[in-house]
């Protein structure tokens, strides 16, 4: 039997999936952008609603390639509005990191390299995406607390959590560790989840050098299990 084939059509299949995903999500951010209460985070979900654009082509290329055959999405799906923006803050966060899941079986699958590639980089997006997200949902729950009696000033922990730009710095200086660690050959699925856990402490409040110590704390415990170092 030969699996290489078995891998590939289970990956293409899964492209079919993640181009109707990727439509479907679409139409959740394009309701977020309308809800989103400043104008940085407009632009913020604009960025990633853009960055959803290119992949949906991307996978229509690959799929293309490979078929001969193109993909049509559509809007099948109904839209089902989110309760308050920030319920769809989440979903969307939850829909990213569900994304990854399937995009990292979707590159296992394919032969050619550059095409693998591509892969890294729409998975490097959607953690991007991922902690782009949870800042959103991290700065509307601390204003939600501080609505309830608490002091912004005790919510936000400090100015560094909610400062987009430093936020992101400190997003490309984890995906900067996690090539060069992939350099090493740690495998991708550890280095992603590595990441994305160590983002998502950072949007917490924990400054870089702290959530890096704490994710290898926990890479140390064996009895957690959550990390798999082996390729």
């Amino acid at each position: 039997m030969d699996f290489t084939k078995m891998d590939l059509c289970k990956s293409l299949d899964l492209i079919k999936e993640a181009v109707q995903d990727e439509r479907n999500d679409e139409l959740t951010y394009d309701y977020l952008i309308k809800m989103a209460p400043t104008k940085e985070e407009k632009e913020i979900i604009m960025s990633i609603r853009n960055d959803e654009r290119k992949h949906r082509k991307w996978f229509k290329e690959i799929y293309k390639c490979y078929t001969g055959q193109d993909i049509e999405s559509t809007d099948c799906e109904k839209f089902v509005k989110p309760k308050s923006y920030v319920e769809g803050i989440k979903r969307a966060l939850f829909g990213e990191l569900a994304a990854v899941e399937k995009y990292r079986i979707i590159r296992m699958g394919l032969p050619n390299r550059y095409q693998r590639d591509i892969l890294l980089e729409i998975l490097t997006d959607e953690m991007k995406h991922a902690t782009k997200y949870n800042y959103i949902l991290t700065m509307n729950l601390c204003k939600q607390v501080g609505r309830k009696k608490k002091s912004e000033e005790n919510c936000y922990r400090g100015e560094t959590v909610l400062n987009h730009s430093e936020y992101i710095d400190s997003m490309n200086a984890i995906m900067k560790r996690a090539v060069q660690e992939k350099d090493m050959g740690l495998n991708i699925e550890y280095l992603l989840s590595k990441s994305i856990i160590t983002g998502i402490l950072v949007g917490t409040g924990e400054n870089i050098e702290e959530a890096q110590r704490q994710v290898e704390e926990w890479i140390e415990n064996e009895e957690i299990g959550l990390f798999n170092k082996n390729s």
